[in-house]
């Protein structure tokens, strides 16, 4: 059959970020990493040099998994900034050479945790004096039904957070999916709250562009400024603004792409407080949801201010364009004023071609009229008198019809 080009593409994506089966008692260590464009191919090489007895079982561009020496089964997943890989193996068991291995790859990690699981909570009771939780800072309560965890939520001296998990009875897809969102709720907290320390940072330029505004703003109602010195200024911090959009709009983007999937996996993994313990859903919306508002609030603000600016820029083109209609327009009164004048004089002109054409055209006749003075008997001087009108109205009939021809066809 002809298929598609992204038939398959899209179809393995519905198989992605699959784990093995999980088994109590077992432990868990992952790793998620901001990676960038240039570091891709250098990640992905990295699994064709896999330390010695390792094998991978399954490989695209966005997933890998296999084991590594000593049966510890491993994932990877390519995400759209990030790669997250993952490390399964019996909780007995010495994984120090595949976290090595695993520590060495591209990225910068933003999030790090061992995760243990164990049967029930008699056996977490066994097993939590050696996590090293805070009790203080401890959350604990149901996720996904039965199941019971414990997190302190710091970062030990190792770089690596910790996490006590107990089935109670969940076992198979069922904990694995649970304690899968459960892994993923974590991740995307810490993506989403990237944002924050960029929000943080980018807050005062906002506040200096909201100032720089209000003095632009007094300025536009004054007279004594020039309109170039203002259109100078409007553009320089326009551009201001862009650049803080430009350098936090996508940050702010995935802040709430993130928020959201948290959001997401909270509801999936409905937890249930118990008495005494600070639970998942207190601890993540307590200052989650502060934080993904602050990111919120800030990106409201920079497309308000960068609203005002274009406001502003509209305000002072239109005072722009006010200020030339008004000059043209004294300009075109001017020229109308000098056309009439123009008009005038011409008029005048015209009356006195007429005169002074017609004193020639008379002088001329009356040369003629002298000269048949002794032919024939009559009086030369009464007949120029008699002429002169005709010559004058003759003249001005011609010089009309003439400025007639020139006005209806002008010359290309």
């Amino acid at each position: 059959m002809h298929e598609h080009e992204w038939r398959r593409q899209i179809v393995n994506e519905m198989h992605l970020r699959r784990w093995p089966v999980l088994r109590a008692p077992m432990q868990v260590v992952q790793q998620v990493r901001l990676v960038d464009d240039a570091a891709r191919d250098a990640e992905w090489a990295a699994w064709a040099a896999m330390p010695e007895g390792g094998e991978v079982r399954r490989a695209d561009r966005r997933h890998v998994s296999g084991t590594l020496a000593g049966g510890v089964s491993f994932t990877w997943e390519r995400h759209s900034e990030a790669s997250t890989q993952t490390l399964f193996a019996p909780l007995d068991s010495d994984i120090s050479a595949a976290i090595a291995w695993m520590e060495s790859l591209p990225g910068a990690t933003v999030r790090a945790t061992r995760l243990v699981i164990v049967a029930d909570e008699a056996a977490a009771a066994q097993v939590m004096p050696a996590m090293g939780l805070v009790h203080d800072d401890l959350v604990s309560c149901h996720v996904a039904g039965p199941m019971r965890i414990w997190s302190d939520f710091h970062i030990g001296e190792d770089g690596y957070g910790r996490m006590l998990v107990a089935a109670c009875g969940l076992e198979g897809g069922d904990l694995t999916r649970a304690v899968q969102r459960l892994q993923e709720l974590s991740s995307y907290r810490n993506l989403a709250l990237l944002g924050l320390p960029v929000a943080r940072a980018a807050w005062p330029r906002l506040d200096q562009a909201e100032a720089d505004l209000r003095r632009l703003g007094e300025a536009l109602t004054r007279d004594d400024v020039r309109d170039d010195d203002l259109m100078d200024q409007l553009s320089g911090l326009s551009l201001a603004i862009a650049a803080v959009a430009s350098a936090t709009d996508y940050r702010m983007s995935a802040t709430a792409a993130y928020a959201l999937l948290v959001e997401e996996r909270l509801a999936d993994l409905a937890p249930r407080p118990i008495p005494g313990f600070l639970s998942l859903g207190e601890f993540t919306q307590r200052r989650f949801l502060p934080a993904v508002r602050t990111c919120a609030a800030f990106s409201r603000r920079e497309r308000q201010v960068a609203a005002r600016a274009g406001q502003f820029t509209a305000l002072l083109r239109a005072r722009i364009e006010t200020r030339i209609e008004n000059q043209n327009g004294a300009l075109l009164a001017s020229l109308e004023r000098s056309a009439v004048r123009q008009l005038r004089l011409q008029h005048l002109v015209e009356g006195l071609s007429v005169v002074g054409i017609s004193y020639y055209a008379t002088a001329l006749i009356g040369h003629v009229l002298e000269g048949g003075e002794s032919l024939v008997h009559f009086d030369a001087r009464l007949a120029v008198g008699v002429v002169t009108p005709l010559v004058m109205l003759a003249t001005w009939l011609a010089l009309r019809r003439a400025r007639r021809q020139v006005l209806d066809h002008p010359s290309p």
